[in-house]
């Protein structure tokens, strides 16, 4: 006969299960939803890095199967396994890096290049999907602020092709180092109060972040 759960395998198995289930319904919400994207978008990897916190970082990643697979089920072999690109990763590296205490420059540099990695492929996934080339939104954006630039400098330059990639290369940098630090400051209000700490910030940092928690 099997032995029964001990309560901490019980409580364990729980957290995993709705925690997945979760990050699986901001991502169908994220996916379909017209309104919140960026509120979503904030949410997404908190879930499973929370789950990591507090239940190691073995159970992140059950947390992180079991969401995958529930997606599969509800929306198929293609669009369910995107929220790992770069959502998923990024909540098992952020949340192995806060049970573990490292530093945030450590947390916050590997995961600005999970996330520009992840939206990259995501990218190339949904262009198939689509049948159309999304990086071409992302280089006319870049070609915009580089002619901006030139325009406040006061330089009369033609940009080349290669400069205009770079300059959206560039462009998805910082908007994952922004995405990845507003992780760490909704992580460092909100896990506090769920039992589950994260490190404080670096000097350097604390005072951006460092607000009294919610």
């Amino acid at each position: 006969m099997r032995p029964a759960l001990s309560h901490r395998q019980a409580l364990r198995m729980m957290e995993s299960s709705y925690l997945a289930a979760a990050s699986a319904l901001i991502w169908l919400a994220l996916y379909y939803l017209p309104v919140g994207g960026a509120l979503f978008r904030l949410a997404l990897p908190l879930p499973l890095a929370l789950l990591a916190v507090r239940r190691g970082a073995r159970a992140g990643v059950e947390g992180l199967a079991v969401a995958i697979l529930l997606l599969i089920a509800l929306m198929g072999p293609v669009r369910g396994p995107l929220m790992l690109f770069p959502y998923g990763l990024l909540s098992i590296w952020l949340g192995w890096c806060w049970l573990h205490r490292c530093s945030w420059w450590l947390s916050w540099g590997i995961g600005l290049l999970i996330g520009a990695a992840g939206f990259l492929v995501r990218v190339v996934a949904l262009s198939l999907l689509v049948g159309e080339n999304l990086w071409v939104i992302i280089t006319r954006a870049g070609a915009g602020l580089l002619d901006r630039l030139l325009e406040l400098l006061q330089l009369s330059l033609a940009p080349d092709l290669l400069l205009v990639q770079l300059m959206a290369l560039a462009l998805v940098l910082i908007q994952q180092l922004v995405y990845v630090l507003a992780l760490h400051a909704l992580a460092y209000w909100i896990f506090p109060r769920l039992q589950a700490p994260v490190p404080d910030p670096p000097p350097l940092l604390h005072g951006l972040v460092a607000l009294d928690p919610l």
